[in-house]
Order: C-alpha cells, then structure tokens, then sequence
C-alpha cells in the first residue's frame, strides 16, 4: 500500500532520504535520477523504461553535457533546462533552488562568466558534498552551495539578478512560502525561470496522497492556474505557465517564468536602491548632484 502523506516535516524528510539515496548511487556511478534505474527522482514506474529520461536528459544538448563531471549529470537532471529557460547573461548573480550535484548551477556559471555568480542551494548534505565535489573538478571558481531549505533562503533581501529551480518546487510542502522566499530574494527588475511538473485539474486524490509519487516529483505538483495565483500573490508579474512535454499520464513539465516589478523611474532612490548603492557618478545620472554623496542606491 502506498505511503500516504502526512505532515510537512515527514515529507521534507522523506524528498531529504531520497536525494540523499540518489547522491550516494550517483557517486557511484549509476543513474539515480530520471535516469534508467528503477526508482529515479523524477522517473516513476508509472513510465515506460525507454520514456524514463524525457523527464530532464534530453533537455539538455550533448555540448552541455558532455564537458561537465559524470557524477553532476547522474545526480542533477530534473524535468527541464532551467538555465536555457532563465536567458542567462554576463555578469549576472544566480540562485539555484535545490540545486543537487550541481548541474545547472556549473552550466550556469559559464552563462554568466567570471563577472557574474552562481549560489546552489540545497537540503541535503550528501548533494552539497557532491556537488562542491564536482565545482572543484570542473574549476569553476565562480559558485558557492548552501546549506539550507526553499521555504528560507539563506540570502538577503534583493540579493539575486535570476533565480531558477529543475522540477523542485514540486517537492516542497508550503509553496506559496517558496514563491514569497523568490520574490523576497530577487532584485527589483529580477526573474525567476525555472522548469518544473504541472499537474492536470483532474489528477486523482490517490496519487496526490501517495509519498512515492510526490518524492518523484509528480503528487506535490501545482496546477498551472495554482502556479499563476501563487507567483502573482507573491507579487511576481508577467507570469507565464506553459506546458513543454508530459511526463505523467496527469502532469507535464512545463516552463515557469515570472518577473519582479522594477522601480519606477521617479523611485529611484527607493528603500531596496538604497541598500544596493552604485558608483556616485552613476548616482548622480539617476539622482542627482545630491545624491552623489550620499546613502542613496541606484541600479
């Protein structure tokens, strides 16, 4: 009989077991997530052997994954291509929630070059140690993976240009938290791009009870008009939910992307710009002569 879900600690804990379980098979070097093996992360029994990587392998092209540490790859694949979903650019500052051996968060860091940064964020002490593991065996200098849990990023206020997430908000237990942690820690003008599981109105009740499909990312899945409501009560616009391929007779993965409203242009020197001061010549374009010496912030 399947194991029903109960409270939201028992389900942190069992999606924390399960990542911890695909972290050692991967160092190992069997595929453990959405890969072939039985029991993958994103995988279920529920599909075909041959459709099991449809989830997140085959979103990703042969030069990006060719060039990265095998055990990223094994431990890593989600349900999508976040960093191609985000539009990445120079110099920008990343968030990746749940960021697992670090896939996306390497493939990052070469989007946004030695002038940008890359934060991995993760639950699981077996992911971080894999994937700093793999960091340092791709030299990428440029990241850094924290310890600690989506519903309370570990970062401040308006710390991050782009946050993104492979088929991970699917997982946690409080979403609407998610969503408020993303807006809270994005830059005014920032985004969030991120690939993730949208389930179909209709699915059963008894799938969205049963703990093996929410750790395989299907039962915890939002619906798109759910993921809409909950990005623009989180004060995110321009959202868009669309669906790029199914993964489950009742969900698809799709491309979720929203945007933080950016200041108007007589704000300025609002309280966030304030905490984000710039070059005072650049202050001075913005603010004024009067600003130029002053606390006043703008980006």
């Amino acid at each position: 009989m399947p194991q029903e879900l109960t409270s939201p600690e028992e389900v942190r804990q069992a999606v924390r077991l399960r990542y911890a379980a695909a972290a050692e098979q991967a160092v190992g070097g069997r595929a453990s997530c959405c890969g072939p093996a039985e029991g993958s992360c994103c995988g279920t029994s529920a599909l075909a052997e041959e459709e099991r990587d449809v989830f997140g392998a085959s979103q990703y092209g042969e030069g990006e994954r060719g060039e990265l540490p095998e055990a990223a790859q094994l431990a890593s694949l989600g349900c999508g291509n976040p960093t191609a979903v985000a539009e990445l650019r120079e110099g920008e500052t990343v968030l990746d929630l749940g960021s697992g051996g670090g896939i996306d968060v390497l493939l990052s860091a070469r989007r946004v070059g030695p002038s940008g940064f890359v934060y991995g964020l993760d639950m699981t002490d077996e992911m971080l140690a894999l994937a700093r593991r793999n960091a340092e065996e791709a030299g990428a200098e440029n990241v850094e993976f924290l310890r600690g849990q989506i519903e309370a990023i570990p970062l401040p206020d308006a710390s991050a240009d782009v946050v993104i997430s492979n088929c991970v908000v699917n997982l946690s237990a409080d979403k609407d938290q998610v969503l408020h942690e993303v807006a809270r820690v994005l830059r005014p003008g920032g985004r969030l791009g991120i690939s993730d599981v949208v389930a179909d109105p209709d699915m059963d009740e008894s799938t969205r009870r049963d703990m093996e499909a929410f750790t395989s990312c299907i039962a915890g899945a939002l619906t798109r008009s759910e993921f809409e409501t909950g990005l623009e009560a989180a004060g995110l616009v321009d959202v868009e939910v669309r669906e790029t391929h199914r993964v489950h007779a009742k969900a698809g993965s799709a491309i979720v992307r929203a945007r933080k409203p950016a200041p108007e242009a007589d704000a300025c020197c609002g309280s966030v710009e304030q905490e984000t001061c710039c070059e005072p010549a650049v202050k001075t374009d913005c603010c004024g002569a009067a600003a130029a010496g002053s606390a006043c912030g703008c980006r």
